[in-house]
């Protein structure tokens, strides 16, 4: 029978249930260009509205990670990963995929740049010098293999169809759509060739999930397409109530992850966060006999140091320095200007409003207004208040870093802005605020 991409949108427009062979036509036809943009907007916007059924989005999923290579791998060791909602001073990767190969892991990942108020892993080890974020797949292979992990940017080879369509989708309003945010996450995880896979949905004022129900369907969407996709897959749900370090930008957070690997900074949230989604990614590749065994073999591997070196050596693979870790400042870009942005009126940390926290840093040119802006490495903040903190004289709301005055003003403004400042103690949400298990 001939394929008829408006009959696949109409049906779909109708409320109809569409079938493993229409969507899988569709997509093909969206790989090679025979569905046009127009259609697959319309498609996008009918599946907004009507939603898919479990079957629809699995086939889906699938259709998009077909259209593409799939990697396999010949390891020792299962193959792993996470995947983050996004929220700002979530750094949680540069630690984690060292921290997990330092167990016996492989971590194959395919990460993000920046999107709205949240901060890109890619966008972060870019500002590595010489650091490669989009390897060939025979070098991204090698050094999986040969390190244990890799963290780099999503190849023209896995899910073109992914890719496509999310930039079909940024444009026409249709990117808020749970399937096809699950779809879109999970093509490309299933296109790495993966065992495991571990959420991390992030809940609250910094996270596009604002409330925990959301979030629990997010979850819960994610987990369950995935596993009928094939890949075992659990999620946790953690705070974006408030940075989850106390940095936000790109060479900061590089600078806060060493650091944290090396022994120089270890703040709870971000710790507690790193060892849980860690101990859950070893639990789901059989290197751990539960989460809490887990949990312990993640905390050895950092403060053993061993992660650390598993760090030195990815980032020296993919061609950036080979003493990085030993001399941060000597290679990340510092800013020019460094500002300590004092509260209108001394107090303590009641709330913050965490996507402002976000949009402060793109304002500054750590992030982006359009797809085709350039990051500075540079910019952002530092020294972050936490809720419950005091601050006032020499206890700033946090500490600016711009290109100039101006832009300096501007930011110090935003973060005064995004805090509320209290009397008295304010009550702390969990970091930990649920998990999802099949």
């Amino acid at each position: 029978m001939t394929f008829l991409p408006q009959e696949v949108i109409r049906r779909k427009r109708d409320g109809g249930t569409l079938d493993d062979a229409e969507i899988a036509a569709f997509i093909e036809g969206l790989t090679a260009g025979r569905v046009t943009d127009a259609q697959a907007a319309a498609l996008a916007m009918a599946i907004l509205w009507r939603g898919l059924a479990l079957p629809e989005c699995v086939a889906l999923t699938q259709a998009m990670t077909r259209s593409g290579t799939v990697l396999s791998w010949n390891l020792p060791g299962p193959v792993l990963d996470k995947h983050s909602t996004g929220g700002v001073g979530d750094t949680v990767s540069l630690a984690l995929a060292p921290a997990v190969a330092a167990c016996g892991g492989f971590v194959p990942m395919i990460a993000g740049r920046g999107l709205g108020h949240t901060g890109g892993t890619i966008d972060k080890l870019d500002a590595i010098p010489g650091y490669r974020t989009q390897p060939d797949l025979g070098a991204f292979r090698s050094v999986v293999t040969d390190v244990g992990c890799a963290i780099v940017g999503q190849s023209p080879d896995l899910a073109p169809a992914d890719r496509r369509l999310y930039a079909i989708r940024d444009v026409t309003g249709t990117v808020e759509s749970i399937d096809l945010i699950t779809t879109s996450i999970l093509s490309k995880k299933l296109a790495a060739g993966l065992d495991g896979l571990v959420m991390d949905v992030k809940v609250g004022s910094g996270a596009f999930m604002l409330h925990l129900p959301d979030a629990k369907a997010l979850a819960e969407r994610i987990g369950t397409v995935a596993n009928g996709a094939g890949l075992r897959t659990s999620a946790l749900l953690t705070d974006m109530d408030e940075p989850l370090a106390s940095v936000a930008g790109n060479a900061v957070e590089v600078a806060y992850a060493i650091d944290y690997l090396t022994g120089r900074r270890r703040e709870p949230r971000f710790h507690e966060v790193t060892v849980a989604l860690g101990g859950e990614m070893l639990r789901l590749g059989g290197l751990a006999a539960d989460e809490e065994d887990g949990r312990a073999r993640v905390e050895e591997a950092i403060a053993s140091g061993v992660a650390a070196e598993y760090f030195a050596r990815m980032v020296a693979a993919l061609g950036g320095p080979l003493d990085l870790v030993e001399n941060p400042g000597r290679h990340l870009a510092s800013a020019p200007i460094t500002r300590a942005v004092e509260p209108h009126r001394p107090g303590i940390v009641a709330a913050i409003d965490t996507r402002a926290v976000g949009l402060a840093v793109v304002a500054l040119g750590g992030g982006r207004t359009r797809p085709e802006d350039p990051v500075d490495p540079a910019v952002g903040l530092t020294e972050l208040a936490g809720i419950g903190r005091w601050a006032g004289q020499g206890k700033p709301l946090a500490v600016v870093h711009a290109r100039d005055e101006a832009a300096a003003d501007r930011a110090a403004e935003a973060v005064r802005r995004a805090y509320s400042i209290a009397d008295f103690d304010a009550a702390k949400t969990p970091t930990i605020r649920g998990s999802w298990t099949p």
